[in-house]
Formats: C-alpha cells, sequence, structure tokens
C-alpha cells in the first residue's frame, strides 16, 4: 500500500519536497491548509502519515505544533532538515519587467522584501500558500501575475522561474517531523535521535537536575523549548531533542527520567536528520 502523506500546503511546497525527499516518489498527499488538519486526517485514518514543520533558523520553534503532537498522541518516526529558498516563477515568456503583482504567503514576501525593493512596480499581494498560487497561475493561464515558491512547483506546474534565491537570508533552513498515529516497529539500528516531554515541580534547582543527568547519560542536548501547562498556571512542560551514540546510553537516561520528572513521554525515537 502506498503512503499517503498529509502536507501543510498544497502539492508542490516545502511540505511536499520533504514528504518525497523522505518516502520517495510513490506517495498519494493529502494537502491541507493547516496543522491542525493534517492531525485530523492523521486521526481519522484518512493518511498514514504527516509531515509538519517544527522549527526554522529565522522564526524559531513553531510552539503550536509540539502542543499538537503532545495532545494528539502522535509519534515522531523521523526528521528532515530542509534549506529554504523562494523563487519567482511565472508562465514562460514573460520577464520580471512584465510582472505587474507577485502573490504568495506573507512569511515569503516578508523574507524577499529586499528584492522587491528593486522592482518598485511590482505589487505585492497575500495569499494562502505559495505553491497553491504557483498551481492556480498555470491552471487559470494568468499572466502578468507572479509567485514565490520552491523550485519544484515550477517543475511541476510548467512555470519559467524569473529569478532564483530572492530571499534577504540566504542562510534558511527549516527542520520538519514525520508523524504518525501509530508506535513505530522498527529496530534500534540507526536510531540516534529522540524527543522526549516532561513536567517538572516548581523547586530550585529541578531543571539543572534533568540536565545534569543528560550529560551524565552522555546525551547530547540539540532543543529545549519550554511550554506553558494550561491547567496549572506557572508551571511548564519542557520539550527536548537528545542525540546519543549508544543506544543503552539512551536506555539507562529513560529510567532516570521516569523517576525524577512528572508526566514523562517519549515523542519519538528516530534517526538524525541533520547532515
Amino acid at each position: 500500500m502506498n503512503k499517503i502523506i498529509a502536507i501543510q500546503g498544497a502539492e508542490g511546497s516545502n511540505h511536499h519536497k520533504v514528504a518525497r525527499d523522505f518516502y520517495g516518489d510513490n506517495i498519494e498527499l493529502k494537502e491541507c491548509m493547516s496543522f491542525d488538519a493534517i492531525v485530523a486526517h492523521l486521526l481519522e485514518g484518512s493518511a498514514t502519515d504527516g509531515v509538519m514543520a517544527i522549527e526554522n533558523t529565522i522564526a524559531g520553534s513553531i510552539i503550536p505544533n509540539y502542543a499538537l503532537i503532545d495532545s494528539n498522541n502522535l509519534h515522531i518516526v523521523g526528521e528532515e532538515y530542509l534549506n529554504i529558498h523562494h523563487h519567482l516563477m511565472a508562465l514562460p515568456d514573460q520577464t520580471i519587467n512584465s510582472i505587474n503583482e507577485v502573490w504568495s504567503h506573507p512569511m515569503a514576501l516578508l523574507q524577499c522584501k529586499e528584492f522587491f525593493k528593486k522592482h518598485p512596480h511590482i505589487k505585492l499581494v497575500e495569499d494562502v500558500d505559495t505553491a497553491e498560487v504557483a498551481k492556480r497561475i498555470a491552471k487559470e493561464n494568468i499572466k502578468g501575475i507572479a509567485a514565490i515558491a520552491p523550485k519544484i512547483a515550477a517543475e511541476i506546474f510548467g512555470l519559467q522561474v524569473l529569478e532564483d534565491d530572492i530571499q534577504t537570508i540566504k542562510d534558511n533552513s527549516t527542520r520538519f517531523v514525520i508523524v504518525q498515529t501509530q508506535l513505530p516497529a522498527h529496530s534500534i539500528d540507526g536510531i540516534n535521535k529522540a524527543s522526549l516531554k516532561f513536567e517538572l515541580s516548581h523547586k530550585r534547582g529541578s531543571l539543572a537536575a534533568v540536565l545534569n543527568v543528560l550529560s551524565d547519560c552522555k546525551m547530547n542536548l540539540t532543543k529545549i523549548q519550554s511550554l506553558p501547562v494550561i491547567e496549572t498556571p506557572w508551571k511548564y512542560s519542557f520539550f527536548v531533542d537528545v542525540t546519543f551514540d549508544e543506544y543503552t546510553d539512551y536506555q539507562k537516561l529513560v529510567k532516570i527520567i521516569e523517576i525524577m520528572a512528572e508526566d514523562f513521554k517519549i515523542l519519538g525515537t528516530y534517526k538524525n536528520g541533520r547532515k
């Protein structure tokens, strides 16, 4: 059975590229305009896997997605890191001088603001999704309008790239996680990263004690994120990512944290996607 992957955005989006990079071309897509919709497809069984952006080197953590993964008991089974490139594309046989408007997601427009200062004749129009705009331009044969989208969108929809890499900050990367509702039955071979969640009592040194245990168990802490516990004002959950060389060191850590922390949960164990 082919994988049915729920992605945020349309075909040709960065989420689509990540799904293709992780699973290959032989997949079926469920296009979602929100991360909540991804979760809904997973819970109702109309998708087998979901792709969710979780953090970006410019914007930081996408905090609501941590809560979605936790509250819906999703399991992280993998991750991908993607360098974000914004390309200006339109129907063939046009130049940038013939473009009157650019339609794209507000974040993409913001990240390309400096480029468009050089082209003041172009009106910037906010839209719902980068790839969906590219698809609409191609389907409706709209001339004089360009999209900002990943290059994969130009390849899929037959658009011409007018300008490459128009983003202001060139080194821009996003981390995506692959999530499922079922606990994966994979072996421990190649597993060298874990995502964990726990709560701590509000007393001096409680977090420091856990961090010391991570160090003692030879864990490399790659991410720590706190979120408020909604039901208990001024209490916080901690989401941490750790990498390790030996799986036995990770097993030792789990046994200790289960004793030290409250509401301990393993969100996923998987292969480190950082190249």
